[in-house]
């Protein structure tokens, strides 16, 4: 007999207005949201409660969480600013900004992209609007260094082994930064040139044709999936830059999130910590998941009531967190309000097609 489908369920007290990043504490169970109407919040996603909502009084664009044993949540503001929320302490500290207002036009100002890039999570990475990629040491509150972007930033991710940072810009150019040599950054920064230890290693168009929404890396490190506004999703190497593909592989891309002759935007790209597949959420208001190995799609795992604008798996992706947001792929209009949903995750629906248990 098939085991029935799990629901997706609502977290109470959403945000109120766009919601534009969500991650889970380490292990735990709490989810953390930023979203266009200012505020930090925080839901238990075992108890269905909101633990914490806190203004921190700026649309928020981006935001990070710490590995396990700091309970902190970092989020990047429309305005450049990054801040830190101390969960245990219910504290807020100034980070710094990430473009310099005296040389940005407002609207260039937004820190878009947060993530850290090493594994004790004293080193966090940020993008922008500005066309910067800064890293930041947040033991000190100090940036550390600071190199400029092909373009306009709308989302990067960080290797699993903290080697190399990508960032997705205007332009379809995907930038693949250096990041092996950023612990001198931190140990002697006196002493350091910043252009001898942060650079960019490649910089290359993407392979689709249309404006990348989301990029994150394979968990392997092999590779990277690509999201794009036309409905499709690649996958490519990074033979570039001397990571050799597993068993020659060669790139290539699938359409998604299309309905009838109606094409959506990709706007999300979450990967499952165990299994390597990967989960996709459209602008169609589903929610996918995938094998890039093997080419395959495994499961349709959720239909929301508008846009989904971010997903992200829990530590041992036995749960999926989803932000059913209108993201205006069709401008102004009525839409329903801003949820976040989460349900539980069926082996089935994210194991590799003909893997064993």
């Amino acid at each position: 007999m098939a085991q029935p489908l799990p629901i997706p369920k609502p977290l109470p007290s959403p945000p109120t207005d766009g919601i534009t990043s969500l991650s889970y504490l380490a292990t735990t169970s709490l989810l953390a949201s930023s979203s266009w109407d200012g505020s930090l919040r925080i839901h238990n996603a075992a108890s269905k409660s909101c633990v914490v909502s806190k203004s921190l009084e700026r649309p928020l664009l981006s935001l990070a969480t710490q590995k396990e044993g700091s309970e902190s949540v970092f989020c990047g503001g429309i305005d450049g600013s990054i801040q830190k929320f101390d969960v245990q302490n219910d504290s807020i500290s100034f980070i710094g900004v990430h473009s310099d207002a005296s040389t940005s036009a407002e609207k260039k100002l937004a820190c878009s992209c947060l993530a850290f890039a090493n594994d004790e999570s004293t080193l966090l990475a940020s993008a922008g609007w500005n066309g910067k990629f800064s890293l930041w040491d947040v033991r000190w509150n100090k940036r550390v260094t600071s190199i400029d972007l092909p373009g306009k930033a709308f989302d990067m991710d960080v290797s699993s082994d903290f080697k190399m940072a990508v960032v997705a810009s205007s332009g379809r150019r995907n930038s693949f930064i250096d990041l092996r040599a950023s612990k001198v950054l931190l140990d002697d920064q006196e002493n350091t040139s910043e252009d001898e230890v942060v650079k960019i290693m490649l910089d290359r168009e993407s392979s689709l044709k249309y404006q990348t929404r989301c990029v994150r890396f394979f968990p392997n490190g092999f590779g990277l999936a690509v999201g794009s506004i036309e409905g499709r999703v690649a996958i490519e190497y990074l033979d570039d830059v001397g990571i050799a593909s597993v068993s020659g592989k060669k790139k290539y891309a699938f359409k998604c999130h299309r309905i009838s002759d109606t094409i959506y935007p990709v706007n999300t790209i979450a990967f499952h910590p165990q299994f390597g597949t990967f989960a996709t959420g459209g602008a169609d208001g589903t929610v996918v998941t995938w094998d890039g190995n093997s080419k395959k799609k495994i499961s349709a795992i959720a239909k929301l009531p508008t846009s989904v604008a971010c997903v992200a798996f829990n530590y041992d992706g036995t749960q999926i967190a989803m932000a059913s947001s209108y993201t205006f792929e069709e401008g102004e209009r009525d839409h329903p309000r801003d949820e976040i949903f989460v349900r539980d995750v069926l082996e089935s629906e994210v194991k590799p097609k003909g893997v064993s248990k």
